[in-house]
This record gives C-alpha cells, structure tokens and sequence, in this order.
C-alpha cells in the first residue's frame, strides 16, 4: 500500500463516538432506520444515538466501508480525542494559521499536534499531513460555548459500547 515506505496513517474520531476505537467490526446498516443493505464497518450499531457534540460530521453510529476495512487489515491506525481538547487546538490553529477550521478538522489537529510532540521527544524530524476538511464559520456558536467554558466532555465507556452492540442481532 506504501511502497515499503513507514509511513502512518491515523484517522481520529470523538470519545463520545468512538466507532473504531471501540465499535465491533461487522454487519450494520448504513442508516438508522435500516433502509440501506447491510455493510462491513465498525459500527457502535445502527440504533446508537450519540451525545450533542460539536463535530456533527463525527456523529454517525459507523465508519465508512473503505476506512473501516483498512483499519481491519492494519493499514490505518485510530485514536479518540476529548471534545474540549480537540477546540483548543483548533484554537491555536486559528491564532497561528488565522483559518477557522470545522470542528471536525480540530481532531485531526489535535491529533497532528500529539504526533509533532512526539517527533520533537524522539528527536526526529517527521513530514506531518493533515486533512483541513472545513472552516467553522458556521460553527461560532460552538467555539463561544468553548470559551464560555460550556462545552462538555463525553467519554462513551465500554459497557455503553457493549449495550448498543447488543441489540444488533446480524451474523459476523
């Protein structure tokens, strides 16, 4: 896939909607209601319903079919980020970019920064790409909950994992 290249590939998604860092690889539907054919993905199962989060891109029960069976196969790597984290290096992105960036770009921000952070303590220097997938103008009202401190934390456990899972009643 990379040529004998080390190269890495992490997608990062909500603790609140952790589909492939806790979902189940499987047969799910693609919607809530069950209309489409069932898909190979990681799933948190099709009646999951996720907290009011800020990222509403990132609120989907399961991972695309593509992504999911990368990560399957070990080709991609998945990480879960806190909400809060997530906009403050959003934050920062702004101030030192002055681009406004979707609250579901401030994940894989966050996430860019952890892996500078990384590079800096092993002492190597590291090409670092990110995808910017969006501004957040339409987002302000998130950012000022932000900064008014009003903006929660959800950290979706594994025993709310498994009670979604379970009434799913598909074959593996």
């Amino acid at each position: 896939l990379v040529n004998g290249k080390n190269i890495r590939l992490v997608t990062v998604e909500p603790s609140s909607c952790p589909k492939l860092t806790k979902g189940k690889f499987m047969y799910d539907f693609g919607d809530s209601t069950g209309m489409t054919p069932l898909l190979p993905m990681f799933t948190l199962g099709h009646n999951f319903i996720p907290e009011k989060i800020h990222a509403g891109g990132l609120r989907y029960h399961g991972a695309g079919v593509l992504g999911s069976q990368l990560l399957k196969d070990g080709f991609i790597e998945a990480k879960a980020k806190m909400q809060r984290e997530c906009f403050e290096a959003g934050v920062l992105f702004a101030k030192n970019e002055g681009i406004l960036p979707a609250p579901e770009s401030n994940y894989a921000i966050a996430a860019t920064l952890d892996e500078t952070r990384r590079a800096d303590l092993e002492g190597v220097s590291r090409t670092i790409l990110f995808n910017l997938s969006g501004h957040g103008h339409m987002d302000i009202s998130s950012y000022e909950k932000y900064f008014q401190g009003n903006l929660p934390d959800h950290e979706l456990t594994s025993e709310e994992v498994e009670k979604t899972l379970s009434n799913i009643n598909f074959p593996d």
